[in-house]
């Protein structure tokens, strides 16, 4: 019995360990990946922008085309304004989501940036409804799909919270819009009369834990080994007392 009890213990923290090396194993393979997409998208954020046919020809052709810098020239829909809900340096507000219409008769949404949740009305922030022609600078970023925690969006009631790119164009436009790009554009900060919306607000610290999670696998592949060890060094003893 005390053999067996020895076997079945080994067999049982073979499995645990190949476990646990596996899992710090992917972890380095994560870390590999993340490391990569940081310093994919390092590189596209600092790039010389491509103009907007360049980024839609790149996106119809399947190609990821998150984090281009895109240049697109137009006229703002500023009565088609949509609200997504966001907070920005700890206030609560909005990131206000525009159409534009280009000189071919294409509309792209652009995300304009944030504002407080006090300016969310456009006549509190007249200066910034820019008219006439204007170019916009700023990085392409696909629709989103609803994560498991967030709320669903109410069209009706102008509320946001997460992008669903078909569900404000179909608000916006009923009949359809022409030649909807497939992705937003996210505007860079530039000087906006009045100062709002204030853009610049893409997110690009994105977290890499991936190696303390690493390390924290093998250490505890470690500890069983070390445990193991133990035991069967304790069953050693009362062997051979």
């Amino acid at each position: 019995m005390r053999v067996r009890g020895l076997l079945l213990f080994t067999a049982f923290a073979a499995a645990a360990l190949a476990v646990l090396i596996g899992l710090g194993v992917w972890q380095l393979q994560r870390l590999h990946w993340k490391e990569g997409l940081i310093a994919e998208i390092e590189a596209r954020t600092k790039a010389p922008p491509i103009s907007l046919p360049e980024a839609v020809a790149l996106a119809r052709a399947g190609d990821d085309v998150s984090y281009l810098r895109v240049r697109v020239g137009g006229r703002f829909d500023h009565a088609n304004e949509r609200y997504l809900f966001a907070s920005a340096d700890g206030s609560v507000g909005w990131h206000v989501i525009t159409p534009l219409t280009t000189p071919n008769g294409g509309v792209v949404l652009i995300d304009r940036g944030f504002v407080p949740d006090a300016l969310r009305e456009p006549a509190a922030r007249a200066q910034g409804q820019l008219e006439g022609t204007v170019t916009v600078t700023g990085l392409a970023r696909p629709p989103e799909t609803q994560g498991r925690f967030v709320p669903d969006n109410d069209p009706e009631r102008n509320r946001w919270f997460w992008r669903d790119l078909g569900g404000m164009s179909r608000s916006m436009f009923p009949v359809g819009a022409q030649e909807l790009v497939p992705f937003f554009v996210e505007a860079d900060r530039s000087d906006v009369p009045g100062g709002w919306p204030l853009g610049g607000q893409t997110r690009l610290d994105l977290p890499n834990d991936h190696l303390q999670y690493a390390l924290t696998w093998f250490l505890l592949a470690l500890c069983l080994v070390v445990i193991y060890a133990l035991y069967v060094r304790s069953r050693w003893h009362r062997g051979r007392a």
